[in-house]
């Protein structure tokens, strides 16, 4: 019996009670994984991404180990649940345009000590100062600067990276710390700097040889240009804000690069604790499969064809085969390429199908981490060959941020 098919022999037994469609994390290859990141982190500490775990207990179970501190959220509001259910660190990752939250953020002094506000355009400073309520919302707002990471070539004519920030030259974000600074009711404390087009881009996929290599050389010219340019936005900072509290960066791909880099002191992961299938592309490291979903057969059409309820459950980004869930046990299912994952049924192909009975599972990997638990209300969380709890997601607390 092969490592998967021994899992896939597990999840059966673990949710035979069951009914599917079903979410679960298997606890054992969620802490291998968080080991791994601290590992690769090397004494660093972590901060986990809210947006690629999506339930309380498991951020909780994160940051009880050794390695990992703080939160980095995706929206304000729920930066605010999060403060107010007790996570003291959360650092927003993403600008926002929520007046009824920077109502209540400037007016609890909990909530004004336990958030910090992402920034990268004084406007977004006249927003928050718009949205105090008189006397009442006069608290420090902290604010993190964020640095754009792309890389330009060819003077700027070529771009490679999200597009994200404005601020690209250190003087930019020393600028923006100075106006921050000369503002009253806001402090800066950290600079952000995300490298989504190394932390977040495979560079083996399987198949593609010739793209493989182009992009590790793309990274590694874009690693060396960051690394020289963030340290030089640190020091420019530093001496607008010389208490700068962190300074973040990385991702789950790029880890013990970002890591190395002297002028960083924390970094931002959290899809390596799922390894959703986006992550299977990396020559950097490999984890274990931690978050599977599960649904039922329910129509044996033909020789070599089942048809499972569910699972058209896309991910986002550029739409393409990379953003769809992946039948991952038994091993040897494929989609219909005429049909793929549907609405409500998806029909897979191969010779595993005639060994699957009305009311088998079949599991799939989603392609990205978090995202699946929009569509879960609920985690049930295994060890060995058992359930021992459920926890809520987002939604099954009914928080839907986005």
């Amino acid at each position: 019996m092969t490592a998967r098919a021994a899992d896939r022999a597990r999840y059966d037994r673990a949710t035979a009670h069951l009914d599917a469609p079903v979410a679960i994390v298997d606890l054992e290859a969620f802490d291998a994984n968080a080991d791994d990141l601290v590992r690769r982190a090397g004494g660093k500490p972590i901060r986990v991404a809210s947006k690629s775990v999506r339930c309380r207990a498991l951020l909780e179970r994160a940051l009880a180990r050794d390695g990992f501190a703080g939160v980095m959220s995706f929206t304000l509001a729920e930066s605010l649940w999060l403060a107010r259910s007790g996570f003291e660190d959360v650092l927003l990752a993403y600008p926002s345009a929520d007046r009824a939250g920077y109502a209540e953020l400037t007016a609890d002094p909990k909530l004004a000590s336990a958030v910090t506000v992402m920034v990268d355009d004084v406007a977004q400073l006249d927003l928050v100062d718009a949205a105090r309520d008189g006397d009442g919302g006069q608290e420090v707002v902290r604010v993190c600067l964020e640095l754009d990471t792309s890389l330009k070539l060819f003077g700027g004519r070529v771009r490679v990276g999200a597009r994200r920030s404005p601020l690209h030259s250190p003087a930019e974000v020393a600028d923006l710390a100075r106006a921050v600074a000369r503002r009253p009711g806001f402090e800066v404390v950290g600079i952000m700097a995300y490298e989504g087009h190394v932390a977040g881009v495979g560079d083996a996929v399987a198949g593609r040889p010739v793209r493989s290599r182009a992009v590790r050389l793309m990274q590694a010219a874009a690693r060396r240009e960051l690394a020289e340019r963030r340290a030089a936005v640190v020091r420019a900072v530093r001496a607008v804000v010389p208490g700068l509290e962190f300074v973040n960066g990385g991702g789950t791909g790029s880890v013990q690069h970002t890591a190395a880099e002297d002028a960083v002191t924390e970094i931002a992961a959290g899809s390596g604790l799922y390894v959703p299938r986006l992550f299977d592309n990396y020559t950097s490291f490999s984890g274990r499969p931690a978050a599977l979903f599960a649904q039922p057969v329910v129509r044996r059409p033909g020789v070599g064809v089942v048809t499972v309820l569910g699972g058209g459950y896309p991910a986002s980004g550029a739409p393409g085969p990379d953003r769809l869930p992946v039948p991952y046990l038994p091993e040897g299912l494929r989609y219909d390429p005429q049909e793929g994952p549907g609405e409500v049924q998806t029909p897979l192909l191969g010779s595993p199908a005639d060994d699957l009975l009305i009311g088998d599972k079949v599991w799939f990997r989603h392609a990205k981490a978090g995202e699946l638990c929009e569509r879960f209300d609920a985690l049930h969380l295994v060890e060995g060959d058992a359930v021992t709890a459920t926890v809520p997601t987002y939604r099954g607390e009914g928080r839907t941020f986005l």
